[in-house]
């Protein structure tokens, strides 16, 4: 999976200066919600099959994560992805080797979208020693140093500060990274978001925040909690440029990645990027998601899904035969359930396990 990874972040075009945001209408974006792609946004044949086999990796296990958690495999909370998988492998696309993601508890597709191995990942949903946690962290708390991913973190907001403290750490060590600081439209109503937006631009670090608009944050509609609902706005008594960004449209995703990127690695400081997303599943396996109507999340999946959206350019534009499709899929859905198999049998934790890792 690791070269699964290295594909993705490959794929992206390289952005010079020039290519970053300088007028009011680049910083706002013009998502155009008909699947048209933005300017800048052209994808390759070889980009449309990169961003349909990853995508189709979370969505085939995030579908197996749900049918392990009603198995009684999966304890504990587990917040599935589904429906939302252009954002991260859009921004993963636009990513160089050595920058970070942060995020919080949704968390299972940014990991894979950043290369860490689904079984390892899934052996952690499950308990078991394999996991990248060793078995101790489950579904909102497990990292990956070597693939630059700093959690899953379960409080609302809390890794917004730390992702913008890895974005200072960054600055102090002038690597040249960039850190993906990702959050919802719930998570955006939290005081430290701002604490962090402060100094974010007061020391010009280079982090783009990634706003997940789910539409519902964990049950209630963004209109009956924001009163400003234009998360992209949110930044603008810091003077920190932000865009609204059709994130269900993996091209628009990356295009948008790549000008915010490029802006921060300038060193001009942050950038905030509005997702506009849907998930279908409830906010967690507990949640029948009676907030919604079955006809909106229906709407959604028939005319704006994101790996069907690709899937239709790469039969109509590309003219890849549809075998190739469903050996695509037919390979992911292997990897998933040798995963499921794997974490299933991966023996528990040794009781001395609970004493390791601990800061006293």
């Amino acid at each position: 999976m690791a070269a699964a990874a290295k594909s993705v972040r490959s794929a992206g075009r390289g952005v010079t200066e020039k290519d970053g945001p300088g007028t009011d209408e680049a910083r706002r974006g013009s998502p155009t919600g008909d699947g048209s792609p933005p300017q800048g946004a052209e994808f390759t044949r070889e980009d449309e099959l990169t961003a349909f086999r990853s995508m189709l990796l979370i969505r085939r296990f995030e579908e197996k994560a749900g049918q392990l958690y009603g198995m009684g495999f999966i304890g504990g909370f587990c917040h599935l992805y589904i429906g939302q998988e252009a954002v991260v492998i859009g921004m993963q696309m636009a990513t160089k080797p050595g920058d970070q993601v942060i995020t919080g508890y949704r968390d299972h597709g940014h990991m894979l979208a950043t290369g860490m191995d689904p079984k390892g990942v899934m052996a952690e949903l499950t308990g078991r020693r394999s996991g990248y946690s060793k078995g101790k962290g489950g579904s909102m708390h497990m990292f990956s140093k070597e693939k630059h991913f700093f959690g899953g973190h379960g409080i609302v907001g809390a890794q917004v500060p730390l992702g913008t403290g890895l974005a200072f750490a960054n600055r102090y060590r002038d690597n040249g990274a960039v850190t993906l600081t990702y959050f919802g439209d719930g998570a955006a109503n939290q005081g430290q978001v701002y604490e962090s937006f402060n100094m974010a631009e007061l020391w010009k670090l280079p982090v783009v925040y990634v706003i997940e608009n789910n539409r519902y944050a964990m049950g209630t509609a963004v209109t009956r909690a924001s009163a400003q609902t234009d998360f992209s706005k949110r930044g603008a008594s810091f003077d920190i440029p932000g865009e609204q960004v059709d994130g269900m449209d993996v091209r628009a995703v990356r295009s948008a990645g790549e000008r915010a990127i490029s802006f921060a690695r300038a060193g001009k400081g942050p950038y905030i990027l509005e997702m506009q997303t849907y998930r279908y599943r409830g906010h967690s396996m507990s949640d029948p998601a009676k907030y919604r109507s079955k006809e909106e999340v229906q709407k959604m999946r028939e005319e704006r899904d994101c790996i069907e959206m690709v899937r239709k350019r790469l039969l109509e534009t590309w003219k890849v035969p549809e075998e190739e499709l469903k050996a695509v899929d037919a390979k992911v859905r292997e990897i998933v359930n040798q995963a499921a198999e794997f974490a299933q049998h991966d023996p528990e934790p040794d009781p001395a396990e609970l004493w390791t890792d601990v800061l006293l």
